[in-house]
């Protein structure tokens, strides 16, 4: 069955960088786009990056310029760069798969627009 499985949060400095992974399993990987999404406490979820097949990547105003997404189709892996990271990056980072085969990301991406998605990794960013 289809899987995606985050890793790579934790407690960073500001200032700091932290790689995200997620791992798919399940389906043809290089098919799908894949987005990233975070919830921070009391907050809605939103959408930070998004890479597909076709397309340019998304980011988010927030993050653009800090932080980059990549795949390896090989590996079924998408990865999120994350730099210079400040105390309102604290969340939890989900990835999720964009419903539909050669979906492209929407700009913003919209969580209605995924059909999987992970169970998150926390990044907290702290002094």
């Amino acid at each position: 069955q289809v899987q995606l499985v985050e890793s790579g949060g934790g407690l960073v400095q500001p200032g700091g960088s932290l790689r995200l992974s997620c791992a798919a399993s399940g389906f043809s990987f290089d098919r799908y786009g894949i987005g990233w999404f975070r919830q921070a406490p009391g907050k809605e979820r939103e959408g930070v990056s998004c890479s597909s097949r076709f397309g340019s990547p998304y980011y988010a105003e927030s993050v653009k310029g800090r932080f980059t997404i990549s795949r390896d189709n090989a590996k079924k892996t998408v990865y999120l760069q994350m730099n210079t990271l400040q105390p309102e990056d604290t969340a939890v980072y989900y990835c999720a798969r964009i419903r539909g085969v050669w979906g492209t990301c929407r700009k913003p991406i919209s969580q209605y627009d995924m059909d999987y998605w992970g169970k998150g990794t926390l990044v907290t960013v702290s002094s």
